[in-house]
Parts: structure tokens; C-alpha cells; sequence
């Protein structure tokens, strides 16, 4: 790679600047180049605050395109804290409602992806980064971990299909009709996530994956985070980790509301760290049916454990931190305890992958212990 190639990261979750974060540090335990640093450009008169998404200051230029929900928000606010601490540039992209558009962001970041030698992303699927990787020339293209999208992620580009979300079903005609007014789009981000002479793919995850078909695998075993935080103080008791799987319209919210209760009463739990996506009215009547102690975490949860304190045992449903976890605690002697989704809590209208997909989560996760799914029983 020329020394003196940008390289651009682009990140709508805390979860996937974490990511960023470590595979920075992965990168530069290798030895390979990040980024030279290039001249500034100007930026909006009096801003000297923060970088514009062409300028750079570091080894690594990170855009974060941030959603609208305050938890995410916040979340990305204190990882792009970190990451400044690094040294890497963070630059805030507004997008999505409020002071930014799709329209305004894509024409604001399109020069620096045009210019970018190597593109780091964190979500395939978004639409936003697909546009954005429209007008893009890498030689290097770097996917890191959304969470388990990445193994639906690479299940699909290995069958050629189009993109799309595990947990999304087919919809109506309208539906339907904007998927194909979108399709050169979605095809024209499949062939830059595709590995080709003189344009490399690498994947960088947690997840037990074979790598796409000529593309790199690099293990994200979250050395950043244990090496910079922990190890944690453990507590007595047993942590219980949500999941958005109601938000998202997959699990059925009573179904899930007597699970919770079952794995409480069974396990000693005494805190549920909720996933970033859930509404409030959904933990309230958790903390009301349960007794549990809500937690919104300020970081990712990987952190958060890290840091301590920290329950013996965390107890989680299908989800990313089952992959997650084992790496960040390893040695700490915390157990980490997955409990599958038995069918019955699926709503009607939950994909039809849905079940493969989560049982999938479960059973490929290593260093886990797996509760029976009787550890959780249905509604009657």
C-alpha cells in the first residue's frame, strides 16, 4: 500500500468503532501501515474543534455516522472518546434527523471515501455505507464485526445473494418495489465486498467464521480492551444481558417477560444490562415483573464487563457478546452462559431464518455453558 493512503473508517454503533478500535491495535501488533498523515483541509470557518471527515491528524481517520436513539448516541460519544485517546481522528457525521440528511452527509463524506485506499466497515448491510461505497476505489476493503450480522454477512456474499437482514421478512408490494428501484446499489456494494486482483477484503471478527472465498480472516480477540481495562472485581451474583430480539419483531415481549422471570428466579440474578435498542417501556414492566436492577450501560458491554464490577456468571440469549465475552474475560474466571430461544417464543411474523439463525448464535459459540432451554420455559 502507498505510505501515504488514507485509511478511512466508517461506523454507525458502538459496537463497531469498539471494533475499529481493536483492529487498529491488531494492525499495528503486525506491524502494517494505518495512516500517513496527509495535509488539512479546510474545514467550516471557525471550526477548529473538529477535524472535517477529509482531514487527517493520526493514524486512523474514524466518521461515525450516529442513529437517532439517545443510548447509541451517548455510547459513541465516550468510544470516540477512547479513540481519540488513541490518537486516531474522530470526526461526528450527522444523517439521520435533526441537523444532518442521508443527501448532505453522502455528499460531505464522498470525496474522502473516493480518496480512501483502505475502507473500514462496520455494518454491510446499511444502506448509507452501501451508498457510500458506490462511488469508493479501495485496494483494501476491512468488515468488521456488527455483532452476528457478520455471519449472515458472509453466509450470503459466500452464495452471491443480496444483502439483507437476518431478522427482515419480505414485506408488501411497496416494499418489494424499493428493494428493486435499490438493487444496483446493494450489487454494486456486493462487488466491493468482494475480493478481486488488485482489491482486497479482509474480515476481522469474534465470530466463528470460515472467511469469505479469497478474502482474509483476522481473529478479533480483543486484546485492546484487556490490555487496557480490567482485570474486573466480580460480585457475587449473576448478570443477565437483554437483547432487542422484541424491538426487532422476532421474539413475542410476554414470552420474553417470563423467560427473564425463569432465568432470575433460577440463576440468582440481581442486574439486567439492557441491549441499547430497547424501549423503556419494555424494562420498565421488566424491572416491575422481575425486581431486577435496570442497567443502561454507557459503553459496550465488553467494556462495562472489563471494567467491573462484574457478576461470576453472565447469562445471555443469543446474541453477539456470547462470541464476545469469552475473549475480553479470558482469565478472569467469569462463566459466561448462553440460553437458547425455543421456538414458541417466535412471533407469526418473525423471519423465516430466524430459527436457524439464533440456534446458530448458540450452538457455534465456544466457551459458553448452555442452559437446557427448560432453564427459560415458554408461556403457558
Amino acid at each position: 500500500m502507498h505510505p501515504s493512503a488514507p485509511t478511512l473508517a466508517l461506523v454507525e454503533s458502538p459496537v463497531q468503532l469498539l471494533n475499529v478500535l481493536e483492529w487498529a491495535h491488531a494492525r499495528r501488533g503486525d506491524g502494517g501501515p494505518l495512516l500517513t498523515a496527509v495535509p488539512r483541509q479546510p474545514g467550516p470557518a471557525g471550526d477548529r474543534s473538529r477535524p472535517g471527515p477529509g482531514e487527517a491528524a493520526g493514524e486512523l481517520r474514524i466518521v461515525v455516522v450516529p442513529p437517532t436513539d439517545p443510548m447509541s448516541r451517548g455510547q459513541l460519544r465516550r468510544v470516540a472518546g477512547l479513540a481519540r485517546g488513541e490518537g486516531h481522528t474522530v470526526h461526528w457525521q450527522e444523517a439521520r434527523g435533526g441537523s444532518g440528511s442521508p443527501a448532505g452527509a453522502l455528499a460531505a463524506l464522498a470525496p474522502a471515501v473516493r480518496r480512501a485506499e483502505r475502507i473500514v466497515i462496520g455494518d454491510p448491510f446499511s444502506r448509507f455505507l452501501q451508498l457510500l461505497l458506490v462511488p469508493a476505489r479501495p485496494r483494501e476493503l476491512v468488515v468488521v464485526d456488527d455483532g452476528t450480522a457478520t455471519m449472515e454477512f458472509v453466509a450470503q456474499l459466500g452464495r452471491g445473494e443480496r444483502l439483507r437482514r437476518w431478522h427482515r421478512t419480505g414485506g408488501g408490494a411497496a416494499s418489494r418495489a424499493r428493494e428493486l428501484a435499490y438493487a444496483p446499489v446493494s450489487a454494486a456494494a456486493r462487488r466491493r465486498l468482494t475480493p478481486r486482483d488488485g482489491h482486497d477484503v479482509e474480515l476481522f471478527t469474534s465470530m466463528p467464521l470460515p472467511p469469505p472465498p479469497g478474502a482474509r480472516l483476522r481473529v478479533n480477540d480483543f486484546a485492546w480492551t484487556r490490555a487496557r481495562f480490567g482485570p474486573p472485581r466480580l460480585t457475587k451474583g449473576t448478570d443477565l444481558v437483554g437483547t432487542s430480539l422484541v424491538e426487532t419483531g422476532v421474539v413475542d415481549p410476554f414470552r420474553y417477560l417470563d423467560a427473564v422471570r425463569a432465568l432470575a428466579r433460577e440463576h440468582g440474578v440481581t442486574r439486567y444490562f439492557a441491549h441499547r435498542r430497547e424501549s423503556p417501556e419494555k424494562l420498565r414492566a421488566l424491572s416491575e415483573a422481575t425486581g431486577l436492577e435496570i442497567v443502561r450501560p454507557d459503553l459496550p458491554l465488553e467494556l462495562i464487563a472489563r471494567r467491573g464490577p462484574i457478576g461470576r456468571t453472565i447469562v445471555s440469549f443469543p446474541s453477539t457478546v456470547v462470541h464476545t465475552l469469552p475473549y475480553a474475560l479470558t482469565g478472569t474466571g467469569v462463566t459466561v452462559a448462553v440460553c437458547g430461544i425455543d421456538p414458541a417464543w417466535l412471533t407469526a411474523t418473525a423471519s423465516p431464518r430466524a430459527r436457524g439463525f439464533l440456534a446458530g448464535v448458540t450452538d457455534t459459540a465456544r466457551d459458553v455453558r448452555r442452559l437446557p432451554l427448560g432453564a427459560a420455559p415458554a408461556a403457558g
